[in-house]
């Protein structure tokens, strides 16, 4: 089966969570999509980079979900969740995905 780069599985899971958050109108649901997208990206990261790249990457996940909100007040939802995803897929490739 073909690898998918930690980078797209991070990415896709603070977009795809905000888009189902904000289109079934659950927040949940789109807590769930943002939880295991993050713990799917953290076991690769932990595979491919280690214990403290992949602390490190959560980290920036979790903090770019949180900064999210109050950039959203600046430049609109759909610029800050994508500001803050690429700059996770962009974290994420140049420490877990380069070297593979």
């Amino acid at each position: 089966m073909a690898r998918v780069p930690s980078a797209v599985v991070a990415a896709t899971g603070l977009v795809g969570g905000y888009g189902v958050a904000r289109w079934t109108k659950k927040r949940q649901l789109g807590g769930a999509v943002l939880a295991v997208a993050g713990a799917t990206a953290a076991q690769q990261w932990r595979s491919r980079a280690g214990g403290k790249a992949a602390g490190a990457l959560t980290a920036a996940y979790v903090a770019a979900f949180a900064g999210s909100h109050p950039l959203a007040k600046k430049v609109g939802a759909w610029p800050a969740v994508l500001g803050v995803a690429g700059a996770v897929a962009a974290a994420s490739w140049a420490v877990a995905d380069r070297k593979a």
